[in-house]
């Protein structure tokens, strides 16, 4: 038996010795040498690889920078700090920009909705948004979880059936955006701290709107005739963050809403 066992141990090491020697051999052999300024660029990058850049990793990121010439500013987790030290690698000037965040256009929670039929499907947005009926607004969060497992930061929760962000956490990579099937999530340009959002994407008529929600946006154009920054096109209300600036104030509209849903989102 010990014989055996000594023999065994001795091929395990002679296995390990010369696979040692082929790795290594192959190191040496297909080594790629990676410039100098890419190297910085890859040291430079925060490695979430959360895709908020539009590029698949930070690696391919940094890639894209030394190759294509791909803008500095494009990461959302390391923000202007990275932005800065990719201009300075690159040699180029940076001109800060204003971050992007994710807004929420439904504000209407479980207790909002006036039509909750009992769901028994597949528990996430992206299978539930494929059955008819599944709650009486068309338009509205499904509360299944799919942006908040799609975030990496831990910066989105689903409160009371309604997708709510974690500013404090949110860096802004869009990861939630993208997994909305119903597509009311979007990215606004933080002029400020906190933002006005009209808090609802229903496109139906008013009657309908007041039929399966309590808080939904009825196209009434009131806050439209108080501040032209408002449009109002297929009876929903809209902003246009183009002319949004960090002292705007639409406290007034806020205030006059009839359905409470013109409201801050941010810090």
């Amino acid at each position: 038996m010990i014989p055996t066992i000594i023999l065994a141990v001795c091929v395990m090491l002679a296995l390990a010795g010369v696979f040692a020697v082929l790795l290594g051999w192959a190191n040496v052999r297909w080594h790629v040498d990676v410039p100098a300024k890419l190297q910085h660029l890859m040291d430079a990058m925060p490695g979430a690889n959360c895709g908020g850049c539009g590029y698949v990793g930070c690696h391919e990121y940094a890639e894209a920078v030394f190759h294509d010439g791909a803008p500095p500013d494009k990461c959302p987790v390391g923000g202007s700090a990275v932005a800065e030290r990719i201009a300075e690698i690159m040699g180029i000037e940076h001109v800060a920009g204003v971050p992007s965040r994710p807004v929420v256009l439904c504000g209407a929670d479980f207790d909002a909705r006036l039509k909750r039929p009992e769901y028994r499907g597949e528990p996430t947005c992206a299978a539930a948004v494929m059955v008819a009926g599944v709650q009486g607004c068309t338009f509205g969060c499904l509360g299944f979880s799919d942006c908040v497992v799609a975030c990496k930061f831990d910066a989105i929760h689903i409160v009371n059936g309604l997708a709510v962000v974690d500013y404090e956490k949110c860096v802004g990579c869009g990861a939630c955006v993208r997994a909305c099937p119903r597509n009311i999530i979007q990215m606004v340009p933080f002029q400020a701290d906190a933002m006005t959002v009209v808090a609802c994407s229903n496109l139906d008529p008013g009657k309908v709107v007041r039929s399966v929600c309590t808080v939904g946006c009825i196209g009434c154009g009131i806050c439209a005739k108080l501040d032209d920054i408002f449009t109002v096109a297929d009876n929903n209300a809209s902003i246009d963050y183009d002319r949004y600036q960090a002292d705007t104030d639409l406290s007034t509209s806020i205030e006059k809403c009839p359905r409470k849903i013109i409201r801050y989102a941010g810090k």
